[in-house]
C-alpha cells in the first residue's frame, strides 16, 4: 500500500512539475516582449510609470503600455513590434473600456463579453470588444478610441 502512494505521489511531482515548466515557458515571449514595450516606451516617450501592459494581434501585432507621463497624466502608448511609429494618447483623450462596452450594448445584445482591449488597425487606436452571442457565436466589434464610434465589426464565426 506505501509503495502504491509513494509511486502516485511520485507521479503527481512529475505532472506538477512538467506542467509548471510548459506554463513557464509559454508565457517567457509575452514577458520579454512586455520587457522590450517598456524599455522602448521610456526611451521614446514621456513615459516615466508603467501601470499595465498588453498585447494586441490585428493585422499588425501592437504592444499597449499604460502608465503615467512626466506630467502625472495618465497615458497609453502604442508600440508596432516592427517598424513604425509609435503612438500616444492621454488616457483622458479617449473613450473608456466602460463607454466602448455600452456602445457595444447599444447596438448589439452580446451573451458574454469575453475581453475588451486597446488595439490598432491602420494607424487607428481602438478598442476591440470580443463577445459571443446567443448560439455561442463569436463575435469582434471595434470602436475608434477617440471618437468613440463603431469602426467595423466581423460577426457569427
Amino acid at each position: 500500500m506505501k509503495k502504491v502512494i509513494i509511486i502516485s505521489l511520485l507521479i503527481f511531482v512529475i505532472f506538477l512539475g512538467s506542467g509548471i515548466f510548459v506554463y513557464f515557458n509559454a508565457v517567457e515571449p509575452v514577458k520579454a516582449a512586455e520587457k522590450k514595450a517598456v524599455e522602448m516606451a521610456m526611451k521614446e516617450t514621456r513615459l516615466i510609470h508603467v501601470e499595465d501592459f498588453q498585447l494586441y494581434h490585428g493585422q499588425e501585432t501592437y504592444y499597449i503600455v499604460k502608465g503615467k507621463n512626466r506630467e502625472g497624466k495618465s497615458i497609453y502608448v502604442w508600440i508596432p513590434e516592427k517598424d513604425g511609429k509609435i503612438i500616444v494618447r492621454k488616457v483622458a483623450d479617449g473613450v473608456t473600456k466602460k463607454q466602448a462596452i455600452d456602445k457595444l450594448r447599444q447596438e448589439k445584445s452580446p451573451k458574454e463579453i469575453i475581453s475588451v482591449r486597446l488595439g490598432m488597425e491602420k494607424n487607428i487606436p481602438l478598442w476591440e470588444i470580443y463577445y459571443r452571442t446567443d448560439g455561442d457565436l463569436i463575435n469582434y466589434y471595434y470602436v475608434d478610441f477617440k471618437t468613440g464610434e463603431w469602426l467595423k465589426k466581423i460577426e457569427n464565426l
